[in-house]
């Protein structure tokens, strides 16, 4: 399922069959677009709470719609596979296209079309540097964890825009914190709807995601277990082996002494 969510979404970036400079320039773009997700919701938080100029609020937005069009200009000319390319990201497409300002500014009911930039960042999460497969093997303790620590922050952020209750980022972190890990303190709750239903998914994405962080670290525990056991056969086998050498060495002393007596004696 989490290999198919930036197909589903239409933000595959560049395939790994495609060729070398357009698979490393690929990976060149993740980190600046997972800043760029950041950058989004703070910018959020600051127009909710802080009331911008109109300007500032205006070059940003210019700024970021840029980047994406960039991104994807940049990839679109390296890869070989153009039509592959678009068909499988046309999402950034749709990012593009909606995310016009103008069209912000001509149609104020518009402007929700901005949350589809934070698509970007989900996205990433399971595609960049094959993080998919790390998450999803056993012992990559480190991805699983930056990935856990991008939730929480993102979660903790973005609940403050949407809910009354959630004063700061860093009380809605606090909240992310302690409702991701179904700990629950109850002394920052949603009090909207929206806020509450987005408090739902986060304690499933929460079960799912610790659920996870156990498996992996039984399973660094079971597989350091396995090498001390198979390092001890090894090195059983290993005494074993000169035992057995020395045995042999024995008794071919010993035949060459039985030897040499049968020939003295007769």
């Amino acid at each position: 399922m989490a290999s198919s969510l930036p197909s589903v979404l239409g933000l595959s970036g560049v395939a790994q069959t495609e060729n070398e400079r357009a698979v490393r320039y690929g990976r060149y773009f993740e980190w600046p677009m997972i800043f760029l997700a950041f950058w989004i919701i703070l910018e959020w938080y600051i127009e909710a709470q802080y009331d911008p100029h109109p300007m500032l609020i205006m070059i940003t937005d210019w700024l970021i719609w840029s980047f994406f069009v960039f991104e994807t200009l940049v990839l679109l000319y390296l890869v070989d596979n153009k039509g592959h390319y678009l068909k499988s990201n046309w999402g950034n497409l749709v990012i593009i296209s909606a995310g016009v300002p103008l069209l912000w500014d001509a149609f104020p009911n518009a402007g929700g079309l901005r949350a589809l930039r934070l698509l970007v960042l989900f996205s990433l999460l399971f595609n960049m540097s094959g993080v998919a497969h790390k998450v999803l093997g056993r012992n990559h303790l480190g991805t699983t964890l930056m990935i856990s620590f991008i939730i929480v922050i993102m979660a903790g952020t973005l609940m403050a825009v949407i809910d009354p209750n959630i004063d700061t980022p860093f009380d809605g972190i606090w909240w992310a914190w302690v409702t991701i890990t179904t700990v629950g303190y109850g002394d920052l709750v949603p009090g909207s709807t929206a806020g509450r239903l987005f408090g739902s998914v986060l304690i499933l994405m929460g079960i799912a995601l610790f659920s996870m962080l156990t498996a992996s670290f039984s399973a660094f525990f079971i597989e350091q277990e396995e090498e001390k056991l198979s390092e001890q056969e090894v090195h059983n086998s290993q005494q074993l082996e000169d035992l057995r050498l020395q045995v042999r060495a024995l008794e071919s002393k010993i035949d060459k002494l039985l030897q040499n007596q049968k020939e003295d004696q007769g």
